[in-house]
């Protein structure tokens, strides 16, 4: 079993983004670091990961995704 805040499932998580489009997970309990913004939360981390499978589809940053799209 992992002692990792990230790993707890009994908090509550936020979807951050930053500004090329990814998104993470992070414990609500935390502060957001520099860089990224509460995107989605507090939920679940179950609640989460399945909103990230359902909605981050490409995980290239956008400047790449912009790029292959030229």
């Amino acid at each position: 079993m992992s002692d990792s805040i990230f790993d707890d499932e009994s908090i509550l998580f936020l979807i951050l983004i930053n500004d090329q489009k990814q998104y993470s997970i992070w414990p609500n309990i935390l502060p957001i670091p520099d860089g990224w913004l509460a995107d989605n939360g507090p939920m679940s981390r179950k609640k989460c990961m399945d909103w990230l499978e359902a909605n981050w589809t490409d995980l290239r940053p956008i400047q790449s995704q912009e790029e292959k799209a030229v």
